[in-house]
C-alpha cells in the first residue's frame, strides 16, 4: 500500500490542471489514466485538437475554391489520408508534453490502467492499493451510442474514430445537430462530400440564440449542406440506407458513411463508486455532486465532463480552479458558470458568453437587447464577411452576456468576455482607440449604437445649450 497527498483519476484537462498545480506546490501526486495514449483526454485525442486541425485544412481548401473567380485554379482532389496524417502530426507535437514519461520526470507518480475504489480514501490499480486524503475523479465522457435496429450492419464514425478515415465518403450522413456534427459536417462538405444532417429537434444548436443560428445555417446551406429537422432515425435497412421518421412520415436516406453525434455519456462505470460511499442520481447516469464539486463522499471531487455540467475543456479548467482554491481557503468557493463562454468553430463561428436571454428571463433580471449586423462595417465589407451579427444583453452600463456569429468570432468577442467577467462598464470601450479597419471595431460600434439612443430631445437641448 502506498500513500499520496492526492490521487487524480483521469489525465484530461481538468485532472492535469489539478495534478500539475499540486505537484508544483510540493505535494505527492498519483496520476492515473487508462493508457499513455489516453493522456491528454478527449480534447487532445478525439476532440478540440484534431477537429480544429481538420477545420484549418478545410478552410484552406474552401479559400482556394473561393479564389477561382480571381483566376486561381486547381483540379486536384483532397487526399483524406494526408489530412489525417497532418492532424496526427500536430497531436504529436502537443503530446510531447502530455505523456506518462514527461509527468514522471516532473516528479509525479503515474499509473496506467483501470482504477477502482476499495474504500472512502483508497483505490486499487494494477493490483496495488493507494490511499490519499483527497481523490479527484476526472474520467470524462464518451460519444453516446445510437441504439436502433440495424446499427450492427453499419460501420459508423464518432468523434473518436473518424480520425482513422482512409477514404473520403461521397455521401456523408450526420446524425445530430450539435457542435460536433456542425463543425465536422461543414469540414467534410468543404472537402467534397455531400453532407446531409438529420436532427430530432426543430432547430440546430438549440443552446444558441436563433438570432445567430439562422445566419450560420444560411451559410451552411449556401455551401451545399442539406438539413432535415424534426427527423428521427428509425432503423438501418442496409449498410448504406437509413429509414427515418419526419413528422410522422417515413423516408429513406442513402449514404456512404455515417457520423453519429447525438451527445455524450459520462464515464462512471467500473469505478466501484459505492465502495467509497459515492451516490448516483436517480437515473443512474450521473454522480451526485454539490456546488463545490464534492460527491457524497466529501473527500472525493468531480472535475470536467464527469461533473455533468458544461462539457468543455475550459469548463474543466474552471472546475480545477474551484477545487484547488477550496483545498487551501477556509472560505469555500461555489461553482458558477455565469462567466463561462464557448465557441462553435464553424465558418462563421458562433461565440457565446455570460447569461443568455432565457437565463435572464428565468432569473427575472432586467436587460436590454442590442443587435448589430455587420453589413455597414468597412472591414467586413472588404473581407466579404458581412454575413455576421452581434447580440448583447445589457443593463444600465454593464454587459450581462451575449453571442456573436462572425468569422473569428471566438477571438473578436474576448473584449466582451473580459468586460463581463470583471464588471467593466461599457463606457470603458470609448477609452480604447481601435486601429482602422480592425475587425474588432464592431465591438465598439454596438455599444456606440446603444449610447446614441440616449440622445433624447431633452438631451439634445442640453447639448445645444452647452455648445
Amino acid at each position: 500500500m502506498s500513500t499520496s497527498d492526492i490521487i487524480v483519476i483521469g489525465a484530461g484537462s481538468g485532472g492535469l490542471n489539478i495534478a500539475g498545480f499540486m505537484n508544483s506546490a510540493g505535494f505527492k501526486v498519483l496520476l492515473i489514466d487508462k493508457s499513455d495514449a489516453h493522456i491528454g483526454g478527449d480534447c487532445l485525442n478525439f476532440g478540440c485538437v484534431p477537429s480544429k486541425a481538420l477545420i484549418h485544412v478545410s478552410r484552406l481548401i474552401h479559400q482556394g475554391e473561393q479564389a477561382e473567380r480571381f483566376g486561381f485554379s486547381s483540379s486536384k482532389s483532397i487526399d483524406i489520408k494526408k489530412v489525417m496524417d497532418f492532424i496526427r502530426s500536430k497531436q504529436g507535437v502537443i503530446r510531447e508534453h502530455e505523456n506518462a514519461s514527461y509527468f514522471k520526470k516532473k516528479g509525479m507518480h503515474v499509473e496506467l490502467g483501470t482504477a477502482k475504489f476499495v474504500g472512502k480514501n483508497s483505490i486499487k490499480i494494477n493490483g496495488k492499493i493507494h490511499t490519499s486524503k483527497r481523490i479527484i475523479v476526472a474520467t470524462g465522457s464518451r460519444p453516446r451510442k445510437l441504439d436502433i435496429p440495424g446499427i450492427e450492419k453499419v460501420k459508423y464514425y464518432t468523434n473518436e474514430n473518424i480520425w482513422q478515415m482512409e477514404k473520403l465518403p461521397k455521401n456523408l450522413l450526420v446524425i445530430g445537430g450539435g457542435p460536433i456534427g456542425m463543425e465536422l459536417g461543414q469540414a467534410f462538405n468543404r472537402f467534397g462530400s455531400k453532407v446531409t444532417t438529420i436532427m430530432k429537434d426543430p432547430d440546430f444548436l438549440p443552446k444558441e440564440s436563433s438570432d445567430v443560428t439562422k445566419i450560420l445555417i444560411r451559410q451552411l446551406k449556401e455551401e451545399g449542406m442539406q438539413f432535415a429537422f424534426n427527423t428521427k432515425p428509425v432503423e438501418f435497412s442496409s449498410p448504406k440506407e437509413l429509414v427515418v421518421n419526419q413528422k410522422g412520415k417515413k423516408g429513406k436516406i442513402k449514404f456512404d458513411a455515417v457520423l453519429i453525434s447525438i451527445g455524450r455519456q459520462l464515464n462512471i462505470e467500473n469505478l466501484d463508486l459505492e465502495k467509497a460511499g459515492i451516490e448516483l442520481t436517480e437515473d443512474k447516469r450521473k454522480i451526485k455532486v454539490n456546488e463545490c464539486l464534492q460527491t457524497t463522499n466529501r473527500n472525493v471531487y468531480l472535475c470536467g465532463d464527469i461533473a455533468g455540467s458544461y462539457q468543455f475543456t475550459h469548463a474543466a479548467e474552471l472546475h480545477a480552479g474551484v477545487i484547488l482554491k477550496n483545498f487551501f481557503s477556509p472560505f469555500k468557493k461555489k461553482l458558477s458558470n455565469d462567466n463561462l463562454s464557448w465557441v462553435t468553430y464553424t465558418s462563421p463561428e458562433i461565440a457565446t458568453f455570460g447569461l443568455g436571454e432565457k437565463e435572464l428571463q428565468k432569473r427575472k433580471i432586467n436587460y436590454e437587447k442590442l443587435l448589430l449586423d455587420y453589413g455597414d462595417d468597412d472591414r467586413a465589407i472588404v473581407t466579404e464577411s458581412t454575413n455576421a451579427r452581434s447580440v448583447l444583453y445589457v443593463h444600465k452600463d454593464k454587459i450581462l452576456g451575449g453571442t456573436m456569429v462572425a468569422e473569428n468570432a471566438g477571438e473578436l468577442f474576448q473584449e466582451f468576455v473580459l468586460a463581463k467577467a470583471n464588471n467593466i462598464p461599457m463606457k470603458a470601450f470609448f477609452n480604447k482607440i481601435y486601429p482602422y479597419p480592425t475587425a474588432s471595431r464592431v465591438n465598439k460600434s454596438i455599444i456606440l449604437g446603444h449610447y446614441r439612443k440616449k440622445f433624447t430631445p431633452f438631451a439634445k437641448k442640453v447639448l445645444r445649450f452647452l455648445y
